[in-house]
């Protein structure tokens, strides 16, 4: 199997594609009325990386800041909310949560096509593999407790504390995911894949106890968040979309997932710690990582990983197929998005594997 260099391939900005472009001078009159401090002339860009919301690098003379906005086209049922994301980061950025610090909302579909956020630009490091080539060992095993720490950090708050507290239903939290990620993949459905229907009927029968109502981030990990350039340090978690209140266990083992990922020779595949050397890369295993999270918690998903990590794997299964779909449409954010497709199986088979782990048959 090849091994595809996700770090360079996501790695910075490019030219904004015809499909994702909108009018730059409407939209820089508008942050000129709008955003403090703002003034022109403007620049725009898009990052390679990301795959839900579009994302530009917006640059002046005296700042750079990032536009975040629902893709054009049409869109999956309560998906690529830009408004919730943009409620959120102000949240976490009152309660000095490392998030980008939030400039604006604005929900008029007439400046640049959709509604979108901005926020301001945080300059470090973004890894796009978990193993994190070019690090050393120490640097891993300190970047990989301070991913930790913030993942229990944001698990800590209140949700009512910090003004969250409508931010979701939060109860019967994976019943509702499931329910949710069951319909968004028959909707961008195409091809049958048995795993998937197996799931499907199994998941709803053998969901773990419901946990306790905090803000759960929905795609945590490590190429969503900026880290210092001379420091183990979060500077910034990014790409909100799927935040909402639920169970912090599930999320948290949203996040364990790196640990069993199906390798891919693909740009498109997710970044995978399977069969690598984790002792030599100083990456803690999946167990020492989960002792350090309920450590810092009181939570622990260990009574029912299986089932945790066979309901993730399904739900990012359906994510990548809604992604896959967007880019049949041509509206997908990232040049790589036609490739997503392909993750759909494997990651169904994995996640069926866990289930037997659980007692599916």
């Amino acid at each position: 199997m090849s091994n595809p260099d996700r770090q360079s391939a996501f790695s910075g900005t490019k030219d904004v594609p015809a499909a994702l472009t909108f009018d730059v001078p409407r939209l820089a009159q508008y942050l000129q009325a709008k955003a403090p401090g703002f003034a022109g002339p403007l620049h725009v860009r898009q990052f390679k990386g990301g795959q839900s919301n579009p994302t530009y690098l917006l640059e002046t003379p005296a700042a750079r800041y990032v536009l975040r906005r629902k893709p054009p086209g049409k869109l999956l049922p309560s998906a690529h909310a830009v408004d919730r994301e943009f409620r959120v980061i102000s949240a976490l950025h009152r309660q000095h949560f490392p998030v980008p610090p939030p400039v604006l909302f604005c929900d008029d579909a007439a400046i640049v096509g959709t509604p979108f956020y901005v926020m301001g630009f945080v300059d470090g490091r973004v890894f796009w593999e978990p193993d994190m080539p070019g690090s050393d060992k120490a640097e891993r095993t300190a970047i990989y407790d301070a991913m930790n720490e913030t993942l229990a950090r944001l698990h800590s708050f209140d949700p009512s504390s910090i003004g969250l507290g409508d931010f979701g239903k939060g109860e019967n939290y994976i019943a509702r995911q499931v329910d949710r990620w069951t319909k968004q993949y028959k909707a961008s459905e195409s091809e049958p894949i048995e795993e998937m229907d197996r799931l499907i009927a199994w998941l709803p029968t053998r969901l773990p106890p419901p946990g306790p109502v905090r803000l759960v981030h929905g795609d945590y990990r490590l190429d969503n968040m900026i880290l210092a350039a001379d420091a183990p340090r979060v500077l910034a978690v990014l790409d909100w979309e799927l935040s909402t209140l639920g169970d912090p266990l599930a999320d948290f083992t949203y996040h364990l997932m790196q640990w069993d990922m199906p390798p891919s020779d693909s740009i498109a595949g997710v970044g995978s710690l399977a069969d690598k050397d984790l002792a030599a890369l100083g990456i803690p295993t999946r167990s020492d990582y989960v002792d350090a999270y309920a450590a810092r918690t009181g939570y622990d998903p260990r009574a029912h990983l299986p089932v945790y990590l066979a309901y993730n794997f399904f739900r990012l299964a359906a994510i990548l197929q809604g992604i896959a779909a967007r880019a049949r449409e041509g509206t997908a954010a990232n040049e790589n998005a036609p490739a997503m497709g392909g993750m759909v199986r494997p990651l169904a088979v994995k996640a069926w594997s866990f289930a037997q782990q659980a007692g599916a048959r």
